[in-house]
């Protein structure tokens, strides 16, 4: 082949590429940047809860390499504690991070995703929220606000609370005014307790001024922080309510439905991964906060009496069996909670209780 047939075969093939290639759209070059609004109960960078609300925000953010970047709003920031959950179900905010049983007004299924007396662990809540059953439940409960949950980790077994003055009966709790959440707050109120709920940030004024008798709110870390041992000097462990409350990020479900594929799995992904983290920012902050409380500020501790632990879970049973019966779907939750929980009874008394004993005998 000569030179110059060699050049026009060459010119030829390079203007068909051209004209193919002309054929397909350009690449994108750059995409439509989405902005989301995170809003929580929490104070802004509270241990444990805030951190971990900020770690979601900003992991979405880094994943997503700011093709969806998450702010976050604190508690009262942008629409008050309590109603983040309707912020996003409305479409005021775009996602929460908080834990479910602050909604169950909504709902009194979302006990059983958040923890219920004498329930669930940490490490066994989320074995049967991804594995048991209980996401797709979950989901079934958020639909009808248009929500869609996902598990974002745990504090770990918690406190039982702060008390201005020892508890040694069941006839000690009647009458005692309690800042306590959940299926706590309801086991106490038929026990006879006047039961109080705050926003987090608000239960330290609460005890001060002595509108309440007894505070809970999380474990070790979170109490120090909050300065809890300044106005009690009573400290009960552990609680009985909360042996392992789960988190929350819930998300507007249309607004999760318009993002692409790949946004979405960021999402679950960034949920998930902060859900490790927070367990174990609590765990490892919880047991370096309780020396500085017990030798640098004197706190006393104390447990519920046998007689007390009985008259609570006999009430517990109670209450659970009530919220079971007020629909099908509780009934359902209720039936998949319990059969897993006595599995995992089962399991641990062989297990992490036996290892336990063990490890006291050497350590």
């Amino acid at each position: 082949m000569d030179r110059r047939r060699l050049l026009l075969g060459t010119a030829a093939g390079s203007a068909a590429l051209a004209t193919a290639a002309s054929a397909f759209p350009a690449p994108a070059i750059a995409q439509d940047r989405i902005e989301w609004t995170m809003v929580t109960p929490w104070p802004r960078n509270a241990p444990g809860v805030g951190v971990n609300a900020q770690r979601v925000a900003d992991r979405i953010t880094e994943m997503s390499g700011g093709r969806l970047t998450v702010t976050l709003y604190a508690g009262g920031e942008l629409v008050p504690p309590f109603e983040a959950f309707d912020a996003v179900s409305a479409g005021t905010a775009d996602l929460l991070h908080a834990t479910p049983y602050y909604w169950v007004g909504k709902s009194p299924a979302l006990h059983f995703f958040t923890g219920v007396p004498f329930g669930l662990s940490c490490t066994e809540l989320p074995g049967w929220i991804y594995y048991g059953g209980g996401q797709e439940l979950w989901e079934e409960v958020y639909a009808a606000f248009g929500l869609t949950p996902f598990y974002c980790g745990s504090s770990g077994v918690q406190a039982g609370g702060w008390f201005r003055r020892e508890i040694e009966t069941v006839d000690d709790l009647r009458g005692l005014r309690i800042r306590i959440a959940g299926l706590g707050g309801e086991v106490m109120r038929r026990i006879g307790a006047a039961v109080v709920l705050t926003p987090p940030g608000e239960i330290f004024p609460a005890m001060q001024a002595g509108t309440v008798d007894a505070a809970e709110w999380v474990g070790p870390w979170n109490d120090l922080a909050f300065g809890l041992h300044q106005v009690a000097d009573y400290y009960y462990l552990p609680a009985f309510h909360e042996p392992g409350p789960g988190l929350e990020v819930a998300i507007n479900t249309a607004r999760l439905a318009e993002l692409p594929d790949d946004l979405k799995a960021i999402v679950r992904y960034a949920a998930s991964s902060v859900s490790n983290e927070t367990t174990a920012d609590f765990t490892y902050h919880n047991i370096v906060s309780l020396g500085p409380l017990l030798e640098e500020h004197g706190v006393q501790l104390r447990r519920f009496s046998d007689e007390i632990v009985a008259e609570l879970g006999r009430v517990s049973l109670e209450v659970l069996d009530d919220i079971a019966g007020e629909s099908e779907l509780t009934r359902r939750i209720h039936a998949s909670y319990r059969a897993y929980l006595e599995q995992a009874a089962r399991y641990n008394d062989l297990m992490d209780r036996e290892m336990l004993r063990q490890r006291a005998m050497v350590i």
